[in-house]
């Protein structure tokens, strides 16, 4: 840095004003609802609110592979959280997620509604109350849940890391991308000679540790995070290459992706989702017209 942009840290620090950048609205030194608003419940007992960001992304391919399985019970509404329009400030979905983070998701299945948040939780719930994509052998579901674990902590390097100050911050400085680039590209390395000695994260098991590391670190090697393939020479984690394309080959993936999105290709766009015929009949290419 330069002079000119040279920061001392004040001996106190204070929020005065938002920081901003591209998701300044969303972002504040305090926990809470700022306003009232309750959370609509559909018919299914499983209710998810959430927004197709990639920890999104991992709760709604969940929920489709095990429809995928014939698993009638993982039926579910998906509810659309406008994040930009501060609908997780809201006192119902505060209630569902006190981080005010998506997704969210709450079980009407039995005699109270269960509230369960954080995206790597909301799956390993899903996987036992199924009994699906989480393996029985021991080692296996051991090396599945270290890679769920490893997904959960290395992400913030990514997203609010690398992702913020090379795609999001209002000014661009050196210092930090070239920080977190560095720490993104070691995981790609991990990941790349992990899926160099095993099909699946969890060896030759597809599991929830593939949807939870997917949607980021596949969704960078498929040029879909950040705009950042060439920046970080993607193509050389060859074997994340492969086991991300894999994946998105699965019928199941592509209709999750789908889910709350609120981008993109009008007929990939699928806000909410309470019936599985919604698919074909409710993407925004077929209710909005194209002009």
């Amino acid at each position: 840095m330069t002079s000119e942009t040279a920061y001392t840290p004040p001996k106190i620090w204070t929020w005065e004003q938002p920081s901003g950048g591209r998701f300044a609205s969303i972002n504040r030194p305090i926990a809470g609802p700022t306003h009232e608003k309750e959370l609509p419940v559909g018919r299914h007992p499983l209710q998810l609110y959430s927004l197709a960001t990639p920890n999104g992304v991992k709760v709604t391919v969940m929920l489709e592979e095990l429809l995928a399985r014939g698993h009638a019970g993982a039926e579910y509404d998906a509810w659309l959280i406008r994040i930009g329009e501060g609908d997780q400030f809201g006192s119902g979905f505060v209630a569902a997620n006190p981080n005010s983070k998506i997704p969210a998701l709450v079980d009407h299945g039995g005699g109270k509604p269960r509230r369960v948040f954080e995206s790597g939780a909301i799956l390993l719930y899903l996987a036992e109350k199924f009994g699906e994509f989480l393996p029985k052998d021991l080692d296996a579901r051991t090396e599945c849940l270290s890679w769920l674990f490893w997904q959960m902590g290395s992400a913030p390097y990514l997203g609010g890391g690398f992702g913020h100050f090379y795609a999001y911050a209002p000014e661009k400085f050196e210092y930090p991308i070239n920080r977190f680039a560095m720490e993104t590209k070691r995981q790609l390395d991990v990941l790349d000679r992990r899926l160099a000695e095993a099909e699946y994260l969890a060896g030759t098991e597809y599991t929830i540790a593939d949807m939870a590391v997917w949607p980021w670190y596949g969704g960078l090697v498929l040029g879909w995070l950040y705009n950042a393939a060439e920046f970080l020479q993607v193509h050389e984690y060859r074997n994340v290459v492969r086991w991300a394309e894999q994946i998105l080959a699965r019928p199941a993936v592509r209709r999750g992706r789908m889910v709350n999105r609120t981008f993109g290709d009008p007929a990939e766009q699928l806000h909410e989702r309470h019936d599985a015929s919604d698919f074909e009949t409710r993407t925004q290419d077929k209710l909005v017209p194209q002009g």
